[in-house]
């Protein structure tokens, strides 16, 4: 079946694109290498042609990976605990070109976060580690996502992302999913660290799988965690508490907060919070689970 686009969502795409342009300190090539287009498709796109361009789904992936989506419900970015404090982290590491690690629950908003900082700061890349477990995978996924060039032989394109990552201004790196990493692609975080020191920050999301995997890699004096480890500041950022009455009480602030910036009603916000905490003796449900349950109530509404 053909997928038909609007006029509408593919100028809302370009112009994000454009916007995102303005975020980026290398070539067009480069960025456009980012996005899976020539150089060439890219000026005719800033110059504002649009039809004949990209393929639908090309347009959908590059939407996909600006924010954009076909789908009407999209939610508004709310100022959260959670977003205030990674917020401050990736600032920090940028600025000053450190590294930190952020391992907390799930649910809480940390990707949304990353990838919302990844389009409205400038040089800052976001990439999804579990898109690329392996050495291989990772890697070139890396060199895809700051624009170097993925082809060739494995140590060119490490050296490619190497110098790119130093010709850059206060560049930052925000991997998500980074346990899912096997472990000779974790290693190289210590080597392109090493590489960039001073010229690049790192972040690293994760939830609790994240933290285990660095401690009994330590523990266990397997080569590289401790490493890593002290480069990335040696200690865990975490936000949600562990008392279970304050647990609870960062989640319906944390619930609260994101449905009142998206215009939900406040008798509809207290049933959602009420039924995201119901089962808090095992698991809370965090901002997932909110959004189901939004779209559920809408629906029954209708």
């Amino acid at each position: 079946m053909a997928i038909t686009l609007t006029n509408e969502f593919r100028e809302t795409v370009a112009s994000r694109l454009i916007e995102q342009r303005m975020n980026f300190d290398g070539s067009n090539a480069q960025f456009s290498r980012m996005h899976g287009m020539s150089a060439a498709i890219f000026t005719r796109l800033f110059n504002g042609e649009r039809d004949n361009l990209l393929s639908p789904t090309k347009w959908l992936i590059i939407g996909q990976n600006l924010g954009i989506t076909l789908d009407e419900r999209e939610w508004a970015t709310a100022r959260t605990d959670v977003f205030d404090i990674i917020e401050e982290d990736i600032i920090f590491c940028k600025t000053f070109s450190k590294a930190r690690i952020c391992v907390d629950d799930c649910g809480i908003g940390k990707t949304y976060t990353a990838r919302y900082l990844s389009r409205t700061l400038k040089n800052c890349f976001y990439v999804d580690a579990s898109q690329g477990k392996t050495k291989m995978q990772f890697i070139k996924l890396l060199a895809k996502t700051v624009g170097a060039d993925a082809l060739g032989r494995f140590s060119d394109v490490k050296t490619r992302i190497k110098f790119h990552l130093q010709s850059l201004t206060r560049p930052i790196l925000i991997i998500d999913e980074a346990g899912d990493l096997e472990y000779n692609a974790f290693l190289e975080l210590k080597e392109l660290w090493n590489a960039t020191e001073g010229y690049c920050g790192w972040y690293m999301i994760g939830a609790d799988g994240l933290r285990a995997k660095i401690e009994r890699g330590i523990s266990g004096k397997k080569v590289g965690y401790a490493e890593i480890f002290s480069r990335y500041s040696e200690k865990f950022t975490t936000i949600v508490p562990k008392d279970r009455v304050q647990r609870n009480q960062f989640y319906r602030k944390l619930i609260t907060d994101t449905l009142n910036a998206n215009n939900c009603p406040p008798d509809k916000i207290r049933k959602i919070v009420n039924q995201c905490l119901a089962n808090d003796n095992v698991f809370i449900g965090g901002l997932r689970r909110a959004e189901s349950l939004l779209i559920l109530n809408s629906e029954n509404e209708d």
